[in-house]
């Protein structure tokens, strides 16, 4: 019994059972980096959303507004409303063409969506990995269990030997499979949960910037909170009575 164990394991396995061990050691390399990476990247994308549409709307020109984003293309917030200002542009100083059948509502609509699309895209890269990781790493680590169990009753039956220690060993050794498979599996199931929330937290942010952003290109103001414009109201109410 002091001979069982991992390294047991990989001496006495085959070809079979030394390449799921690789491929589940391969599946938690790419699931960590992809973890690792993407995590940075959310703190990066949290600071640079951290407080970014006050100072945006309290700027006094929309070239200092663009200032305030930083000079970085990474920033999804900048490339927002770069965007935005390139269609609202595009569309009143071109020649006729078929996107003047649309309004610059719809023009600056589709205009922004496109950004935030893009913006999407490079957030949720990566997550498809820890998809594929968490969804298949439990079954690949059950296959090595399995071909192990084969294998080990195989030799049991033809040492001709099938007391209860001379089973144990070999099957707890085959089991070791299904753990490293979980092992591998959940970090990448809880990576993707977590990379999940926040990019949707990332993401409503995005649509809310562009929602104002929209406003201010078509109507030349920024919608303003409901609490915003209900104070207006008192004041001006209370200055009717007056």
């Amino acid at each position: 019994m002091q001979d069982l164990g991992l390294s047991h394991l990989w001496s006495q396995g085959d070809f079979v059972m030394r390449a799921t061990a690789i491929i589940l050691l391969i599946m938690s390399l790419l699931s960590w980096i992809v973890i690792l990476t993407k995590a940075w990247d959310l703190v990066r994308l949290k600071k640079m959303a951290h407080g970014a549409e006050k100072r945006f709307w309290h700027s006094d020109d929309f070239d200092h507004a663009l200032e305030t984003l930083g000079a970085s293309d990474a920033n999804p917030f900048r490339t927002l409303a770069i965007a935005g200002k390139e269609a609202a542009q595009h569309h009143r100083a071109s020649q006729p063409q078929l996107h003047d059948v649309m309004d610059i509502s719809d023009w600056l609509t589709r205009s922004l969506k496109s950004a935030i699309d893009e913006a999407v895209a490079r957030m949720q890269s990566g997550l498809a990995v820890l998809a594929s990781v968490g969804s298949t790493a439990p079954f690949v680590g059950l296959f090595g269990t399995v071909w192990g169990i084969y294998h080990a009753l195989i030799g049991i039956g033809a040492s001709g030997v099938p007391t209860i220690d001379k089973v144990a060993g070999p099957v707890g050794e085959a089991l070791i499979m299904t753990a490293f498979g979980l092992a591998v599996a959940i970090p990448a199931v809880l990576g993707y949960n977590a990379l999940t929330r926040g990019n949707k937290a990332i993401i409503s942010k995005l649509n809310r910037f562009a929602h104002d952003l929209h406003a201010y290109f078509v109507t030349g103001a920024r919608i303003r909170p409901a609490s915003a414009r209900a104070d207006d109201n008192a004041v001006r109410l209370a200055a009717a009575r007056q």
